[in-house]
């Protein structure tokens, strides 16, 4: 079997919302409870902010409950559903869901090559099971690095500061997108995809300060 064909497989059994179902489905992909362990250990996930799992555009979760506790507690941090940490979620979480959005499935920005070419990277970069790097190490790095770019937009949303930056200020892009997690403090990386035009983002931003793309 294929490592795809393995993922989704194991995002099938996720799905099905039992405690038993998560730890499998995270057990029948070494590479995945490999990257948690070392993610946890080299403490990667407290360089990210907060995030809900329940899709602003759905109303629904990307993942089931279960998996949601499966994955905080393999990370060695605490947290209640919906609300968790946003590398976790949107890095292995979104690998392991299976629902459906208006922009395809969560999982396609890591399996398919078009958020890679957009940061300028090999079109596997972003595949999870490669060797060297985890995928939220790969991805924090990708958003430091379109954080220092030209391309932005900062507003505050009740007294968060909340920025949005974006590879090339019109057409295709990856956006990489930030929120402080109090008033305060600086932001910290809440989700990183790509878009197909990056000057609408960047006109509309300001004009409606408000949390995005599932910021908690």
């Amino acid at each position: 079997m294929s490592e795809l064909a393995a993922l989704m497989h194991a995002a099938d059994r996720a799905a099905t919302s039992t405690p038993v179902a998560a730890q499998s489905a995270i057990d029948a992909l070494p590479w995945l409870d490999a990257s948690l362990r070392a993610d946890r250990d080299a403490r990667r996930f407290a360089a990210w902010g907060r995030s809900t799992a329940v899709d602003e555009n759905t109303g629904t979760g990307v993942i089931a409950p279960a998996l949601f506790d499966e994955l905080h507690r393999r990370a060695g941090l605490p947290a209640t559903w919906p609300v968790g940490n946003a590398g976790l979620l949107h890095c292995y979480g979104y690998l392991l869901s299976r629902e459906p959005t208006p922009y395809g499935l969560k999982s396609d920005r890591w399996l398919t090559p078009a958020l890679a070419v957009a940061c300028g990277l090999p079109e596997d970069a972003f595949l999870p099971w490669l060797p060297g790097p985890t995928l939220l190490a790969r991805a924090t790095a990708a958003a430091a690095a379109l954080s220092a770019g030209l391309h932005g937009s900062t507003v505050a949303v009740a007294g968060r500061e909340s920025r949005v930056f974006l590879s090339a200020s019109e057409g295709p892009a990856a956006l990489a997108y930030a929120v402080a997690p109090s008033p305060g403090l600086p932001p910290l990386p809440v989700t990183l995809f790509p878009v197909t035009d990056a000057a609408a983002i960047l006109t509309e931003f300001p004009t409606l300060p408000r949390l995005r793309w599932n910021a908690a």
